[in-house]
């Protein structure tokens, strides 16, 4: 009898003893597996419209890159310049800063806010083992968009150059080694600032502000200064390679990239592979491979310290934040109009309160529109002519639209879903329904319209444009930001989903997709209809300067050119940008007044 009670107790004993780091390590790497096999297997049977779509598009817009640098490529061949190198390190390093943003905020979506990071914490689970699972997840969120982007690149570059074999064999692991590497450095900035500094969250919010402040200054300033370089000539050079030189630091990961992909695709003068150049490439492979192991041990070491601890402190400033008076923001917009209107404020607040504390949606819509508005001011180095300079502004509108439409799939179109589970509040409050679906839409419209529009003058101003084609694409903007809202809002009312709490989830399904797909039609409408005034009138410039062309051709673009066909069109366009408003928003509002929950 002793016996079987000492056997049991050993069994007990063997039956709860702790994982070793190499089995859970396994183990998350099953439940990663299995994971993606579902997501997989879900997409071919419920969603095969929104696969299709992303294969489809992503390969349109591969090859369209693809295409793109084969031409530049081609082109700096021909000139015999040897700025390759330069231009890789340009590319590879701003990629690397933006890969060290995205993956610590979604290092911080998976680690801190996320229900499996609360449920997996409570499992006896290793800290190291917790991170190393949401690692794997934010670097394939992270990194697809850096092979989407680099890949066509890199191909084309092999293509001019006539490499051999071993540089397209090595472009991936190239990649995904240089990938680790911003990606760690996201993750241990993401539980540094989590766990140690969370007193300074106000002073990083002053030294954001007062940096906005200074750049907004600047660029106040270049606005009213006239210098101008012409393009491609060699002031307009000397002054770009003096840029772009920044990036040549030895020190940095995306010069080891660009060196070791250079020497691969290296080649002898009879175009055969050169051995010493495999060799080198090969050397810069294993240094990248180092450095990205050794900063992942890092973060992991790191995560063992510091993110349970990062996590009880960010837990417990919830009921504190909860506290919090109203903002004199908040408190003007909710005192703001008359009584009648109240409700609908009130249900702006809480949609601001909300977008406002959820780090991964207002930070995307930084880093995002910040980018662009990066490239917008850099367009001040070039000098174009009007043609070009129109139709660059009208392709930069297209672009602010899409960057919007992404937006609205993902974060607007779920608004109304996510009220699901609180709908029973909302229903008991003296708040009509159609309150709701309006307040989604002046929260979407008001805050798209004003970085939208403003992003677009800047690109105006900084490409030399007239005002009155200014005041063409602002209205061409306005008409984007107010139908993408109606239709994001108005299908997301139409087509509620509200038993899902995950706003991926519902904007992947099929009225996300049918929202994405509907909005990238809208825009590609209106920015066509608002271009053909201004392409028609360079058209009929050029045919005239070359001596004429047929008469009805030219009858129709002296026409579209003039102002009856510029006022025509126009009208064309706010009538497609009021029809993509209001009839969505009409289905949703009917839809939304016979739900029931």
């Amino acid at each position: 009898m002793n016996g079987w009670a000492a056997s049991r107790r050993a069994g007990a004993a063997g039956a709860l003893r702790l994982l070793l780091p190499e089995e859970e390590g396994r183990l998350f790497l099953r439940l990663r597996a299995t994971l993606t096999w579902e997501t997989v297997r879900a997409m071919f049977m419920q969603a095969r419209l929104r696969l299709g779509l992303v294969v489809l598009l992503s390969a349109m817009f591969w090859g369209s890159l693809f295409g793109m640098f084969l031409e530049a490529f081609s082109f700096l061949d021909a000139l015999h310049a040897d700025v390759t190198s330069l231009l890789f390190n340009a590319f590879f390093s701003s990629l690397m800063v933006m890969l060290v943003f995205s993956a610590g905020i979604l290092l911080y979506g998976g680690m801190y806010c996320s229900t499996e990071a609360r449920l997996l914490l409570t499992l006896p689970i290793r800290a190291e083992t917790i991170y190393a699972h949401k690692f794997g997840e934010a670097m394939w969120f992270a990194c697809w968009g850096f092979v989407l982007l680099g890949s066509p690149m890199l191909v084309a570059y092999g293509v001019v150059r006539e490499a051999a074999w071993p540089y397209f064999l090595l472009l991936l692991p190239f990649m995904a080694s240089f990938a680790v590497i911003p990606a760690a450095l996201g993750g241990i900035c993401c539980m540094v600032l989590v766990a140690w500094m969370t007193r300074l969250r106000l002073h990083a919010v002053s030294i954001a502000i007062t940096a906005c402040c200074i750049a907004a200054l600047g660029l106040g300033w270049t606005l009213v200064s006239p210098l101008r370089i012409d393009a491609m000539s060699a002031a307009w050079f000397e002054r770009t390679f003096a840029r772009l030189a920044v990036t040549e630091q030895k020190l940095f990961p995306s010069w080891w990239l660009s060196s070791g992909l250079l020497e691969a695709a290296r080649t002898e003068r009879d175009g055969s592979l050169s051995g010493a150049g495999l060799v080198e490439a090969l050397k810069f492979l294993a240094l990248l491979v180092a450095n990205a192991m050794m900063l992942h041990l890092v973060a992991g070491w790191l995560a063992r310290v510091a993110y349970r601890r990062g996590f009880s402190q960010l837990a417990g400033e919830v009921p504190a934040r909860r506290r919090r008076p109203l903002g004199w923001f908040d408190r003007a917009l909710m005192n703001a109009g008359s009584a009648s209107g109240r409700p609908l404020r009130l249900l702006l607040v809480k949609d601001l309160r909300l977008f406002r504390r959820d780090v991964s949606q207002w930070s995307q819509f930084v880093i995002f529109f910040g980018l662009m508005g990066l490239y917008f001011f850099n367009l001040r180095s070039f000098n174009y002519n009007n043609a070009y300079a129109s139709m660059i502004g009208f392709l930069n509108v297209a672009v602010v639209g899409l960057i919007l439409s992404t937006f609205t799939t993902r974060f607007v179109y779920p608004m109304i879903s996510l009220e699901g589970r609180r709908f029973w509040i909302i229903g008991l409050l003296p708040v009509h329904r159609d309150q709701i679906v309006w307040s989604k839409f002046l929260f979407s419209l008001l805050g798209g319209v004003i970085p939208c529009c403003g992003l677009v003058l800047l690109s105006d101003s900084m490409l030399g444009i007239s005002w009155p084609l200014i005041l063409q694409h602002e209205l061409c903007c306005l008409m984007l930001c107010l139908g993408l809202s109606g239709i994001a809002v108005g299908l997301g009312a139409r087509m509620p989903d509200l038993r899902e709490s995950s706003p991926s989830k519902i904007a992947s399904g099929f009225g996300g997709t049918l929202s994405l797909v509907v909005s990238s039609l809208f825009i590609m409408s209106v920015v066509i209809v608002a271009a053909i005034p201004a392409h028609a009138g360079s058209v009929s410039l050029l045919l005239s300067a070359r001596g004429g062309a047929a008469a009805p051709a030219g009858g129709f673009l002296a026409w579209a050119a003039g102002p009856w066909g510029t006022a025509a069109f126009l009208a064309a366009m706010v009538a497609l940008g009021l029809t993509a408003t209001f009839v969505p928003l009409l289905l949703g509002l009917r839809a939304f007044r016979r739900l029931e929950v």
